[in-house]
């Protein structure tokens, strides 16, 4: 991935700077790019998808409780009222 982000990166240098096309260092790119990248503390698509997944079920369990919360203060209501 981070290679191919360095690949693309270095194209549209050479695009923006066509004078100095073949002197751009490729490897030092993708170093510079891989440091960056660490630095902003990312995670991988894997990462993402399982803690979405997490989430997803416990936003669930939250309405379920939610629901019963109110069910069980309806039930105190209509017995307390009775």
């Amino acid at each position: 991935m981070i290679e191919q982000l360095a690949r693309s990166l270095l194209n549209d240098l050479k695009a923006a700077i066509p004078s100095s096309t073949s002197e751009l260092p490729e490897r030092e790119l993708r170093s510079l790019l891989e440091r960056t990248l660490r630095k902003m503390n990312l995670v991988s698509r894997d990462e993402f998808d399982a803690q979405q997944a997490v989430l997803m079920r416990t936003r669930e369990k939250l309405e379920a409780l939610e629901q019963q919360l109110a069910e069980l203060e309806t039930a105190a209501q209509d017995s307390s009222g009775s």
